[in-house]
């Protein structure tokens, strides 16, 4: 009722009137109810054009929702409505406003993986601001968690790949490293009194299983705050009681506090399947590639398995300043060692077919994800 004459497509108020009470008569859908109506006589002709002409295109974008990226398909809705050109022909003051709030609806559903999931979150948030003073947990992204506080906060997902997030290293190097660092501590510093903090072995992403480093941030957080509890699970080895083993993974961001913490043998066997260590060799080939040139300090976890007297976070490894920093200065200008034409893999995006080289660089057509500019270090020949 909102959009169907926005931007103006002839159709007055009687029209509207009566796509309403024909739904209301009929107890369906004012979509529906207006597909009834443009094969009747009800309407005169050119209110009736111009109906039929919005209920071809919701069935039309409808059908596209299974073959197309529902970003794209959003951005193609805006355009063939009209009303981005709407916004795009208006002189006033709020149009600028208006059309930078178009973008960042686009921006913002990036971070969905489809538009289910995207509008259950508005849903969500809105529900939110209809009840604020229930008493009742808040779901938000971390960007719309700036400027808010909680008791108590909960942060699934610190994994390698999907915080920090694949695509801002792939495409902002070191600054979108430092954007997700910016975000970590966003939400960190949203928790009052208590942060509880998870991480996965094993993630079910594009339908398959793969298993996951934690996040580099951890190793970041003080440690005379942080309490790692064991949490039991049937998949990837944490039924053993285990979250040790992340030592064996041979996590190329140097060894971490979480290493040895309640180690056991059903867990280090988890990561040794071929998907896992072609992952790793890659990344280690990344890691002695790009993150030379250091400068700073940083801490090293050595002599896994290696008990130490001392007590604190590690529980059996020595710690020891060195120089470095964990995150690489530049890129390597080096050449790719890809050509136009390879077979490459890549751990989120799947397999594909090296499009364009520019540097260490690559745009790349995976099969399934389309096209994507990603750094060599992260793609495997195949």
């Amino acid at each position: 009722e909102r959009i169907v004459n926005t931007p103006k497509r002839g159709l007055g108020e009687a029209t509207i009137r009566l796509v309403h009470d024909t739904a209301r008569a009929r107890a369906c859908s004012m979509l529906q109810a207006a597909a009834d109506l443009v094969g009747t006589e009800e309407l005169k002709p050119k209110p009736r054009s111009a109906l039929r002409e919005v209920v071809e295109n919701f069935r039309r974008w409808e059908g596209l929702l299974e073959t197309m990226p529902h970003t794209e398909l959003a951005e193609q809705i805006l355009d063939e409505s009209g009303y981005t050109a709407m916004w795009q022909a208006d002189r006033s003051a709020e149009a600028p406003g208006r059309l930078e709030n178009l973008k960042e609806l686009i921006r913002s559903m990036e971070d969905y993986e489809s538009l289910r999931a995207f509008l259950e979150h508005i849903a969500l948030v809105m529900d939110k601001e209809q009840n604020a003073e229930m008493d009742a947990v808040s779901i938000m992204t971390l960007h719309s968690a700036k400027g808010l506080e909680f008791d108590t906060v909960f942060l699934p997902g610190w994994e390698e790949g999907l915080f920090p997030h694949q695509r801002a290293l792939d495409e902002g190097g070191r600054a979108g490293l430092e954007e997700e660092r910016r975000l970590a501590y966003v939400g960190v510093t949203r928790a009052r009194t208590s942060l509880h903090i998870w991480f996965v072995s094993n993630r079910r992403i594009h339908g398959l299983w793969q298993s996951t480093i934690p996040s580099r941030f951890l190793d970041e957080l003080p440690e005379a705050h942080v309490e790692v509890a064991e949490t039991g699970s049937s998949y990837g080895g944490y039924g053993a009681g285990s979250m040790g083993g992340y030592g064996a993974r041979q996590n190329p961001y140097g060894a971490s506090r979480f290493d040895t913490v309640g180690a056991g043998d059903a867990f280090s066997n988890t990561y040794q399947t071929p998907g896992w260590q072609r992952a790793q060799a890659n990344r280690t080939e990344a890691t002695s590639r790009n993150w030379g040139n250091r400068s700073g300090h940083a801490v090293e976890r050595i002599g896994y398995g290696e008990p130490d007297s001392g007590r604190g976070a590690g529980k059996g490894t020595r710690l020891r300043t060195i120089e470095g920093e964990l995150v690489a200065k530049s890129v390597s200008a080096s050449p790719s060692a890809f050509s136009i034409g390879d077979r490459v893999f890549h751990m989120k995006f799947g397999n594909g077919n090296v499009a364009a080289v520019d540097g260490n660089k690559l745009t790349v057509d995976f099969d399934r994800a389309g096209q994507k500019k990603v750094l060599d270090s992260f793609v495997d020949r195949v």
